[in-house]
């Protein structure tokens, strides 16, 4: 059995970083409590050298030189702690949540997959840094030597089997509570006890008789030997984590402008691509929510602002998902300063792509995205009775409008082809009527296009470049005046290559025997050809 251990030192501190990776060569400390009450409870090594340690005051540090302070923020850390997850479940799925900053591995079996022992270390190592966290890393055949060493050891360290009491040795004996021993609460008497008894080191705790060690000290002070040398067990308990991916920060200065906001944006992107790329996962949607602060500082003038992204494929470009919401924010401004940020990704498995050998590459899905975002901010939002940009990826899909027949086309007179239904430009929507007691009502049905195959071919006859007539030498042929025609629309089913725009539609409303009928007629610029494509009914 070969176990791993993932520690995270300074794990407060390292939340702060991974979401300002700029004041990584800064003295950083983190701060807990109300003002003036708020206390140190985690450095990084450049505050240690400058005489900061946990504990200490906001006062106390003044002098200590120039040193970041930032509040301890419990949402940054549940962020990071699910990185961490992340990255130990793209190695192992068996992993052990120990505690915030501490995560174990089973890695037995996986040296087929990933190769030896110290090469998986260091690719753990890589990739939680990846991740914006610095980690030590050990791995060793019993869990809590593992443990041990990754609280006591920096970077990555690999300990033989059957040299764990001598790699341990030289680690102080605070180390033993490190991992949130069932004796953590006797820590201060036993660690008393012991420097009276001139122990300092694993090495000089493991050579005490445990004869006379467990007089003085019981089975916490053998249990503790154990440790000590390596060789105590105790069971691995694996987790199952949901899948959470949600990266949120809180500002020092309200943001007012759009570009510092997407400097952050493509901060917090990068991080959670990093972590559903670890997953092999995808976005299927993305949720932007933004406290915002009207110029008051009570909490109840705060309101909160929410975009929300829906993605037609599952996505994985930080780039792309930038894009979109810069798009959708300038279209959608929040309209007050921006205080906090929380971006929330909806994981999905990635769609599959396979390029043919025969058939023209379709347009990758990002661009195509990018390209309906675009045109929506030219465009704007849809308003009542005009055309709409539908949020789909089938080229010849629109949506209907509603139009109703004037009382002339019920009855079967003749309408100028220039009338255009409503001025919607679209066919879509009919009213059927009905006689009750010598009242008329009117309920209005959705159409439905009813596609001919093969497409009927067809004469056109035109008057001001409209169909003014159309015959079919079908057997059940049409011979009809065109009442009127919407059109034309220039369209394609392949709008990427070179020649796109090679057809027109139009949609006509003839006069037959059995009354008013709705076509789709199409005209093929390629080869000449007019074709009635369906009916409307």
């Amino acid at each position: 059995m070969s176990f791993a251990c993932i520690f995270v030192p300074d794990f407060p501190v390292e939340a702060v970083l991974r979401a300002e990776p700029e004041l990584r060569s800064q003295a950083v400390a983190v701060l807990e409590g109300k003002p003036p009450l708020q206390k140190i409870i985690s450095v990084n090594e450049a505050a240690r050298k400058t005489g900061v340690a946990a504990d200490m005051t906001k006062l106390q540090i003044e002098g200590c030189g120039e040193i970041v302070l930032r509040d301890r923020s419990e949402f940054q850390e549940s962020a990071a702690h699910q990185a961490l997850l992340d990255c130990a479940q793209s190695f192992s799925p068996r992993v052990e949540d120990a505690a915030g900053d501490t995560l174990l591995l089973d890695l037995s079996g996986l040296d087929k997959l990933f190769g030896s022992l110290p090469k998986i270390a260091r690719e753990i190592s890589c990739r939680a840094w990846q991740m914006g966290l610095g980690t030590n890393i050990a791995v060793a055949n019993t869990l809590d030597a593992a443990l041990l060493a990754a609280h006591g050891f920096s970077e990555v360290t690999i300990l033989p089997e059957g040299k764990e009491p001598e790699i341990l040795g030289g680690l102080p004996v605070e180390v033993l509570f490190a991992d949130g021993t069932e004796f953590a609460k006797d820590r201060d008497e036993i660690l008393e006890t012991l420097r009276r008894w001139g122990i300092r080191k694993f090495r000089d705790l493991a050579a005490l008789p445990a004869v006379a060690l467990s007089e003085r000290l019981g089975q916490r002070g053998l249990e503790l030997q154990r440790k000590a040398c390596g060789g105590s067990h105790r069971t691995f308990v694996p987790c199952d984590p949901p899948l959470v991916f949600e990266e949120a920060m809180e500002l020092e200065f309200p943001l007012v402008l759009l570009e510092p906001l997407a400097f952050l944006l493509s901060r917090m992107l990068d991080q959670l691509c990093a972590r559903l790329q670890s997953r092999s996962l995808a976005a299927q949607e993305i949720h932007l929510e933004m406290t915002l602060e009207n110029g008051r500082q009570q909490d109840s003038e705060r309101t909160v602002f929410q975009r929300a992204i829906h993605l037609p494929v599952p996505l994985l470009d930080a780039k792309t998902f930038l894009k979109l919401l810069q798009l959708d924010l300038k279209a959608h401004p929040p309209g007050a300063p921006i205080i906090k940020i929380h971006l929330r990704i909806e994981p999905a498995k990635p769609r599959p792509g396979q390029a043919g050998l025969f058939i023209p590459s379709t347009p990758e899905p990002e661009k195509l995205e990018l390209t309906l975002a675009r045109i929506s901010a030219v465009v704007g939002e849809a308003r009542a009775g005009s055309p709409q940009l539908l949020d789909t990826h089938r080229p010849q899909a629109f949506e209907m409008q509603r139009f109703v027949l004037s009382d002339s086309a019920r009855a079967g007179t003749p309408v100028s082809p220039d009338i255009d239904f409503e001025g919607t430009g679209v066919l879509a929507r009919t009213a059927e009527h009905h006689y009750s007691n010598g009242k008329e009502t009117s309920e209005a049905l959705v159409t439905a296009l009813r596609i001919f195959r093969p497409p009927i071919a067809v004469t056109v006859n035109h008057q001001n470049g409209r169909p003014s007539h159309l015959t079919s030498k079908r057997h059940n042929q049409i011979a009809a005046e065109v009442l009127w025609a919407a059109g034309p629309w220039q369209s394609s089913g392949d709008w990427w290559e070179q020649d796109a725009w090679v057809r027109d539609e139009w949609d006509i409303a003839v006069q037959e025997k059995t009354g008013i009928t709705l076509y789709r007629l199409i005209h093929d610029l390629l080869r000449g050809q007019w074709l009635l494509e369906g009916s409307y009914d």
